[in-house]
């Protein structure tokens, strides 16, 4: 079943704040992939374990109407509050009952939310509400994220980002294993569409103030994990953690842009037109 990790209220408003939705670049690799193998019009789009909305948001401009769906109610609520684009509507639903007719979706994807999953069942859901030659798009990012500020040496930033990765690092979910990626390589693999591409190492850069740079990784599982087990502990680390990154750039707020450079790997596949 679907893990129920990001369901408080202030979590939700975290995640809308803080997390980041993947770059147009990175968006139109899946759209061309598209493109190649189904073709035009682009009907419906089902973006799966949607949180509180970035990805929906992104895909609406391309799509005669796109559905974010999360098992949240507090995640959705947060995304429908953001939602100004009239072709967008969120169900709430685990990834692995969604609530489309078989052969009915031109796109589904999963930003950051495909390792929650059950997987197989998952794969099985996708395969039935897809169209022929409808596609999955499967995109995730590694916590090895690299931070960079002018006149300032990146391996003594992002050693210190390092450091704090590894603090967070006890309260991982052992569902996750050692490293998500290699939960979507073994997806790769075992998904028997002839038409499939894997990409890995794709880099996205974005400025922005170190503050969200901090609130990101605070929004991240593992880091709300050690919160409520011990919170005294939790806002410690983070307030050390800014206050090093702070005093080796040599600035006194942490509203000062930094470029946050965020390692993307993502899974396409295309359903077979006979499948």
């Amino acid at each position: 079943m679907t893990h129920r990790l990001f369901e408080g209220k202030d979590h939700a408003a975290s995640y809308w704040k803080y997390r980041v939705s993947p770059s147009h670049n990175l968006l139109q690799q899946v759209l061309d992939f598209l493109e190649k193998k189904k073709g035009r019009p682009f009907e419906l789009a089902v973006d799966v374990g949607c949180g509180s909305g970035q990805g929906t948001v992104v895909l609406a401009k391309y799509f005669a109407s796109v559905v974010g769906t999360d098992v949240s109610p507090a995640q959705l609520e947060m995304a429908v509050q953001h939602a100004k684009e009239p072709n967008i509507t969120y169900k709430q639903c685990v990834a692995e009952e969604l609530p489309f007719a078989d052969s009915s979706v031109d796109l589904v994807t999963a930003m950051s939310a495909f390792h929650w999953f059950d997987r197989p069942r998952f794969l099985q859901e996708a395969h039935r509400v897809l169209k022929p030659r409808g596609c999955l798009a499967l995109l995730n990012y590694t916590v090895d994220m690299e931070l960079s500020y002018p006149d300032c040496c990146s391996h003594t930033l992002n050693q210190i980002c390092k450091e704090f990765y590894a603090a967070l690092q006890p309260y991982r979910s052992p569902h996750l294993g050692q490293n998500s990626i290699e939960l979507y390589r073994e997806s790769y693999q075992s998904l028997t569409y002839p038409d499939k591409e894997w990409q890995e190492g794709v880099w996205d850069r974005k400025t922005m103030p170190l503050s969200n740079f901090i609130g990101f990784l605070e929004s991240f599982s593992f880091y709300q994990t050690m919160l409520r087990e011990d919170p005294e502990k939790a806002t410690r680390l983070s307030q050390d953690f800014c206050q090093r990154l702070m005093t080796e750039m040599r600035v006194t707020s942490a509203d000062t842009e930094v470029v946050v450079a965020v390692k993307y790997y993502y899974l396409l596949a295309c359903k077979p037109q006979d499948a």
